[in-house]
């Protein structure tokens, strides 16, 4: 008689079944993790759009821009008239471009009026307004993201807990149930 090595059937069973409910355990942990990651980097991306209207607003003769590709390629005739070829741009282009990025999708829904009297050497006449709003809801609620994030010209962060857009009036979020500040 020889003698055989190996695994029985039942021994290799209680392996994958094993095997199950330690993925079972982890997935979720895995999944909560990913959706942390992608609101907190999405804040973030928030947050430098502020940074960078600020910016924008104080090389531009007090306003903001309704172009958010003007905070790229601010030397464009249309954003700040007579801008330094050799100074800085504001934002990245990736966060210019208003795709999906880290699980969110990204908007610019409204903005305050554009200026009546406005000095064309100082400020692009066709991109200034006075005010923004910023927003990113998930693209998969629950999955890339749960809740949905604004900012705006007053540099507020708000969320909206059930992943909607935050609500916004001329180019400035509406603080209530739907647009919660952040701390």
């Amino acid at each position: 008689m020889k003698n055989q090595k190996g695994f029985t059937l039942i021994e290799l069973l209680i392996v994958v079944a094993i095997i199950g409910i330690i993925a079972a355990i982890a997935i979720p942990s895995l999944l909560r993790a990913r959706v942390s990651a992608n609101e907190a980097a999405t804040i973030g991306d928030i947050r430098t759009v502020i940074s960078a209207q600020a910016a924008y607003q104080s090389a531009n003769g007090g306003y903001y821009t309704d172009n958010i590709a003007c905070l790229v390629d601010p030397f464009n005739a249309d954003c700040i008239p007579n801008y330094p070829t050799n100074s800085p741009t504001f934002v990245d282009s990736a966060i210019a471009s208003l795709v999906p990025k880290s699980g969110y999708n990204r908007f610019t829904p409204s903005f305050g009026p554009a200026p009546t009297n406005i000095n064309t050497q100082l400020s692009g006449a066709s991109t200034s307004v006075s005010s923004y709003v910023y927003t990113a809801t998930p693209v998969n609620q629950g999955q890339t993201g749960v809740r949905g994030f604004g900012g705006d010209s007053s540099g507020i962060v708000c969320q909206s807990p059930d992943g909607t857009e935050p609500a916004y009036v001329s180019g400035a979020l509406t603080v209530g149930s739907s647009c919660v500040i952040l701390q």
